[in-house]
């Protein structure tokens, strides 16, 4: 399962091919690419389909409306063919069409890549793991956990702070400058609480040893293993395997320059 997946390795295994995407301008290449995400996330994971598709149709309507600018305003190296129609003053040539189709599929694979990442990934582990595997600082890497666990009791207070004010009377804003004056009302105990909140996570983490040492012991230690690197060897190895197979199809374009055999 990728669940299981060491976060470290997992992590370089999305970032890889999300950068080899971003220079891929042909349709085909993200378009088999997408299939191959779409199915693993499903075959070699538990996330249920109905909750990925809640998180993934918000950028569904923004990958559309980018895809939809950028077919009426795409500059004239990546434009080109036949006109196909007219939009008001534009012409929608083929090469608009295919740019926009491109950029939204590599959009959807950022979006699935992203996806399947933050769904099978324990954030604890994956702090653990970048200080374990990327050496990355514990002061750092605590400091980032820390602050992330904060994020539900700052929504719990908004919320406490937000029912007192109607308790006490204190009505719904309706203007602006009565927004502004609400909104401060609402901040300054939230900073308030969140710096009182800190000070106490910083005195704890030192009295317990927490003091940045590189060199400290991990009760859990996270391993780098074979089935760590064979994720990361399907996860780019697919991907250069589709890009030789739409260079032998004649599909190949990299940062709009087409290749063929």
């Amino acid at each position: 399962m990728i669940s299981s997946i060491n976060p470290a390795i997992k992590a370089i295994a999305i970032l890889i091919p999300g950068v080899l995407l971003g220079l891929m301008y042909d349709v085909m290449t993200p378009l088999l690419y997408f299939v191959f995400i779409i199915s693993i996330t499903f075959l070699f994971t538990t996330i249920s389909f109905k909750k990925w598709i809640k998180m993934f149709a918000p950028f569904l309507f923004l990958v559309l409306g980018l895809a939809w600018m950028t077919m009426l305003y795409t500059s004239g190296r990546f434009s080109g063919g036949d006109v196909l129609f007219h939009i008001f003053m534009f012409e929608i040539q083929v090469g608009s069409v295919l740019t926009a189709i491109s950029l939204a599929l590599r959009s959807l694979c950022f979006v699935s890549l992203s996806l399947l990442f933050a769904l099978t990934t324990d954030s604890t582990k994956f702090m653990l793991s970048l200080m374990q595997q990327c050496k990355l600082p514990p002061r750092i890497t605590y400091g980032i956990l820390a602050g992330y666990r904060f994020l539900p009791t700052f929504r719990q207070e908004f919320d406490t702070i937000r029912k007192a004010h109607r308790i006490r009377g204190v009505g719904r804003a309706t203007g602006i400058k009565e927004r502004l004056h609400q909104f401060r009302r609402y901040i300054i105990p939230l900073l308030a609480n969140g710096i009182r909140r800190a000070e106490r996570v910083a005195i704890a983490m030192e009295s317990k040893g927490f003091t940045g040492d590189p060199d400290r012991t991990y009760y859990r230690e996270l391993k780098v293993k074979k089935r760590d690197w064979l994720f990361l060897l399907m996860m780019v190895g697919v991907l250069l395997g589709i890009m030789v197979l739409s260079y032998y199809l004649g599909y190949f374009n990299i940062m709009g320059y087409k290749i063929k055999p």
